[in-house]
């Protein structure tokens, strides 16, 4: 400011003086900042080596390849008529006047006629039924005709049902033992837990599916009902988990 003041009553020379020197001031402004980015795209991009007449950009400096679209001409006719690559107007002529659907249909019912019937005559007659068949609880005995429940209470606990209930005391062997063991069977899912967490074989579930009642009362099990139906089933539960032993 100090030098542009005294330039200022000088006249036509003065202003032209000043003009110069501004913009001698914004080439050199505009030279440091072009040396600047071209110092920095010289950092940037790799010198080519000497004895190389081109320079070849690397493969990891390439941008990747856009991919491009299919032409719209491809699968144009297919995609537009719905009916390209069906049955022909001659077949469809041929199968409406020929009642073809019909023949096939009766000859499906001829081929069954003469084979022998899937069904069976229920409940004179039963199919089989898987070892790991999931049915009415049963608590089980050892030879001697121990119980075999140890009240250790993992089956009450894994119940998602919540459907056991577990009361025990210990003995004078200082043995534990249940003095109730119920089960609501009207809140059992029959999932099988009870049987899989319980560490002697005490609580099974039975292939027994014909338990039904007239009343909800008699679908509340306690430690008789379970242990009578033990006892009723047990060649039919050895055999069953002898059978299924090889799986666990």
């Amino acid at each position: 400011m100090t030098i542009i003041r005294p330039l200022l009553g000088s006249g036509s020379s003065s202003l032209l003086l000043v003009s110069r020197a501004a913009n001698a001031g914004s080439s050199a402004v505009f030279a440091r900042r072009m040396i600047s980015s071209t110092t920095a795209r010289s950092m940037a991009t790799p010198e080519p080596s000497k004895g190389s007449e081109t320079y070849q950009t690397p493969d990891y400096l390439r941008p990747p390849p856009t991919p491009r679209s299919p032409p719209l001409s491809i699968h144009l006719e297919s995609d537009i008529d719905p009916y390209h690559g069906g049955p022909s107007a001659i077949e469809k002529a041929a199968n409406l006047f020929f009642f073809t659907e019909i023949v096939r249909g009766m000859w499906i019912v001829m081929e069954q006629f003469f084979r022998p019937p899937y069904t069976i005559m229920y409940p004179f007659e039963k199919g089989p039924l898987s070892p790991r068949f999931r049915g009415e609880h049963a608590l089980r005995r050892y030879p001697s005709g121990e119980e075999r429940c140890i009240a250790c209470k993992l089956c009450e606990a894994i119940c998602p049902a919540q459907a056991i209930t577990i009361e025990s005391e210990a003995r004078l062997d200082g043995s534990r033992r249940t003095t109730r063991y119920d089960i609501d069977m009207t809140k059992c899912i029959y999932c099988g837990f009870c049987q899989e967490a319980c560490p002697v074989d005490a609580i099974v579930e039975t292939q027994n599916q014909e338990f039904s009642t007239e009343t909800r009362e008699e679908l509340l099990y306690n430690k008789e009902k379970l242990l009578a139906n033990g006892d009723r089933a047990e060649a039919e539960i050895a055999a069953n988990l002898h059978a299924d032993h090889v799986y666990r």
